[in-house]
């Protein structure tokens, strides 16, 4: 074989090598990124899949009222299944609420449920911050007609940014509202005094002083 032929033999090897290592790095970094999990909670039990599972608080650290559950529920089954509870580590229960209507909140076979959020099922914890606290990881059980219980950590967090659209309402602070009177509605003192009422027209207790005026 001439010098030259076996150059040619060398390049081609050494190609191939480097060819094979980058694939096998390649192969490596994909098998890695895939046991990657995202930074929220998720778990399955038998035909039942819970992610985005999270406990949303109020947007401000002094705000007063409740806090949620939001989640996403996947039944893979071929039944239906019902949410029976969903409760935190030491017993605290949140009221459960369907989209619409009322009763529990069913699982579809083949579907899922949205829990948080405007028109979606709800999951309302009326403790509050007196549960939770924001940055914990908080157990969370889910139980469920079929499947029974399934259990996750879910981070606790406020109603801010991507949050904001799925926590709770705020309950106002006193002197906030509710403190104004309705408009348009006389008081007491006006209709005794005869002034006029909402319509304009003169009271009845009015109206009979003026006619025994004119009868004179």
């Amino acid at each position: 074989m001439s010098r030259s032929l076996r150059r040619g033999a060398l390049a081609a090897t050494v190609l191939t090598l480097s060819i094979a290592s980058l694939s096998a790095c390649g192969a490596g970094n994909d098998a890695a990124t895939l046991q990657v999990k995202p930074d929220n909670a998720a778990t399955s039990v038998g035909d039942i899949k819970i992610q985005n599972a999270t406990v949303i608080t109020q947007p401000k650290p002094d705000a007063k009222g409740p806090a949620v559950v939001s989640a996403t529920l996947f039944n893979d089954g071929a039944k239906d299944q019902t949410l029976d509870s969903v409760t935190l580590d030491g017993g605290n229960q949140a009221e459960l609420k369907p989209a619409k209507g009322s009763g529990k909140i069913t699982v579809p076979a083949g579907g899922s449920v949205v829990i948080g959020g405007k028109g979606n099922a709800s999951a309302v914890l009326a403790s509050g911050r007196e549960a939770v606290k924001d940055g914990d990881a908080q157990p969370v059980t889910f139980d469920f007609s079929r499947t029974g219980k399934v259990s996750l950590r879910a981070f606790v967090v406020p109603a801010n940014s991507y949050f904001k659209e799925y926590g709770p309402a705020e309950v106002p602070q006193p002197g906030q509202s509710g403190s104004a009177t309705p408009s348009g509605t006389a008081s007491p003192s006006e209709s005794a005094s005869g002034k006029p009422s909402e319509s304009g027209k003169p009271s009845e207790a009015a109206s009979d002083a003026e006619s025994a005026h004119a009868g004179h």
